[in-house]
This record gives C-alpha cells, structure tokens and sequence, in this order.
C-alpha cells in the first residue's frame, strides 16, 4: 500500500525536477541575449534573470531532485528484485546520465550567477535538448520494458536527436533573416 504513495511521490518530483531542468537553460538564453542590450537595460534585466535562475534552481530543481531521488531509492528497497532486471539497469544507467547532466548545469548556474559564463545561445538551446533525450529515454523504458527490441529503441532515439538538432539548426537560420 505504501508502495504507491511513494511511487506517487517519486512521479511528482520528476516532474518538477524536469520542469526546473527545462527552464533553467531557457533563462539562462535569456541572461545571455539580455547581455546584447543598452547597458542600463542589461543590467535590470541581468539583475531579473539571476533572481529568476537562483529561485528556480534552489527551490524548486534541487529539493524536487533530491526528492525524486529520495522516493527512488526507496522504491528500490521495497522492490529489490529490479535490480536484478536489464531495463531497470539501463533506467539506472540514464538516470546516472539525468545526474550527471543536473551537476554539469549546475555549474552553468554557477558561472551565471557570478557573472561569468561564456557560452552562447545556441549552445544553451542545444543543451536544453539533453534533459529531452534523458526524458524520452527513461519514460519509453520505464513503459516498454522488456518489450522493445533495443535497436529500435536507440534508432528511436537517435531520430529523435536528429529531429531536434534540425529543428534547433531551422531556428538559428530564422531568427537571423
């Protein structure tokens, strides 16, 4: 009985933990385009966007991956025998991924509080991406299982990072016409 209400938990933090892992690349785009402006108007908006980043990132992106975190292993306890599965090993290995990716931007975070960062927006919006692939291969493999063949998985997932690269490509060829 418990064992769903810490599912139910661990869901809720996922979510939040990506929604904070999906908008903190977006507000670090608009942090580096602000630095295009007047100097009066960069420095307020510089000013908002920190703010913005430093609220999303410690309340809402950390404590909901710590939670998530938390509710997973957790669930590992009362369900050991997944441990012994291949999709839950290949889950585990992409979530390593997910925390491997959420301490990297971290230290974007870090770069952009402090004034820092050099990266461009382009480059944001490509790592913005990363948290997606993360995403699409964990729930396809929490919801497949063992039923997927794991070639058509990662040719699924290959085509999905192609369908994002051109689409990031077609925005970058927009935006400067």
């Amino acid at each position: 009985m418990i064992y769903n209400y810490i599912k139910a938990l661990h869901i809720i933090f996922i979510i939040t933990w990506f929604a904070g892992l999906f908008y903190i690349p977006r507000l670090f785009i608009y942090h580096i385009e602000a630095q295009t402006k007047e100097a009066s108007a960069a420095q307020i908006l510089i000013t908002q966007f920190r703010l913005m980043e430093r609220r999303l990132w410690y309340i809402i992106t950390w404590p909901s991956a710590i939670l998530a975190i938390i509710f997973a292993i957790w669930m590992l306890l009362l369900m050991p025998s997944w441990l012994t599965q291949s999709w839950m090993q290949l889950k585990l290995f992409f979530v390593f991924l997910l925390i491997l990716y959420h301490l990297k931007t971290h230290q974007m975070f870090l770069r952009f509080q402090q004034g820092s960062a050099s990266y461009s927006s382009f480059f944001m919006r490509i790592w913005n991406e990363g948290a997606t692939l993360l995403l699409f291969a964990i729930i396809f493999l929490i919801i497949l299982r063992d039923s997927i063949q794991w070639w058509v998985g990662i040719g699924a997932l290959l085509g999905l990072m192609a369908v994002l690269m051109l689409g990031i490509r077609m925005y970058k060829k927009a935006r400067g016409k």
